[in-house]
């Protein structure tokens, strides 16, 4: 009989909750805290509340889960029958999360592997459902790890903001603090870059940034099969429409998907955000 392995994320992955329930994953979530009132992700905070209270100009914070929160999903798992787990988790260069699910995979009674993903949203959820893919093959514990570290280590997140604000004031910038002088002048493209911030391109108008995103994008899948994610923050209108164009314009595309980033990425990326994420699927 195969062993039964967990897999454990954080809500920052924001893959489809239809995905998350056929693939039995658990999702630890994150929390926003607005004011002195501290809001559980994709639960009690929605991308709409946090897109109008930035909009406010109401600080917003984030913080990680506890380990105990990380200790109990895998206690549950335990429970479950789960023999191992695999928590996947986003980049420790923006968050702490992992951290915590390192500690409290130290006082549970089953072995847990901890992947640092190095990415975020579904550039963190493209490492997951490699991961599920794997249990569901029958490999061991290391060998799901390993399949979740391989296809991060491909994933890409390229993305645009409207301004660079939001991630300045939650320190999340990076280098990308070298546009800040300039930052009325260029609309700055992104990506993600040994688990940090980078900046990636400066585009002056918001509709030439947006064709560099489509191109950038495009020239990533190339030929190869791939999945492809379109994020947006309130700003449906211009998600949609780029969507369109890159499944009509990637030969490879294997699946598509068009999602809001939830509560605690908006709150450092602000309204208006369009990020794209390029995950090559192995044959």
């Amino acid at each position: 009989m195969l062993a039964q392995l967990a897999i454990v994320t954080d809500s920052t992955a924001y893959l489809p909750q239809d995905a998350v329930d056929r693939h039995r994953i658990s999702v630890v979530p994150l929390s926003v805290v607005v004011g002195d009132e501290v809001l559980t992700d994709g639960m009690e905070i929605t991308p709409k509340d946090v897109a109008e209270a930035l909009r406010a100009k109401q600080r917003l914070t984030t913080s990680r889960p506890n380990p105990e929160t990380f200790a109990a999903a895998y206690r549950a798992a335990a429970e479950a029958g789960a023999t191992g787990v695999v928590s996947i988790h986003i980049s420790a260069e923006l968050s702490g999360t992992g951290e915590a699910a390192r500690l409290a995979a130290a006082e549970v009674g089953i072995p847990v592997r901890v992947v640092d993903s190095r990415l975020v949203g579904m550039a963190l959820g493209y490492p997951v459902l490699a991961a599920v893919e794997a249990r569901d093959a029958g490999l061991d514990l290391d060998e799901v790890a390993a399949a979740a570290e391989r296809r991060a280590a491909v994933t890409r997140g390229f993305f645009y903001v409207d301004t660079l604000e939001h991630l300045r004031r939650g320190g999340r910038i990076g280098t990308a603090r070298a546009l800040l002088g300039s930052a009325l002048a260029v609309k700055p493209l992104l990506h993600l870059d040994g688990g940090r911030i980078e900046p990636l391109e400066k585009v002056r108008t918001a509709s030439r940034a947006i064709a560099r995103l489509e191109e950038i994008a495009v020239e990533q899948a190339g030929e190869q099969a791939v999945d492809i994610t379109v994020h947006h923050l309130a700003a449906a209108d211009r998600a949609e429409p780029l969507a369109e164009r890159l499944r009509e314009r990637v030969p490879g595309l294997r699946e598509l998907y068009v999602g809001e980033v939830g509560a605690v990425i908006g709150a450092h990326v602000g309204p208006g955000l369009l990020a794209v994420v390029v995950s090559p699927v192995s044959s």
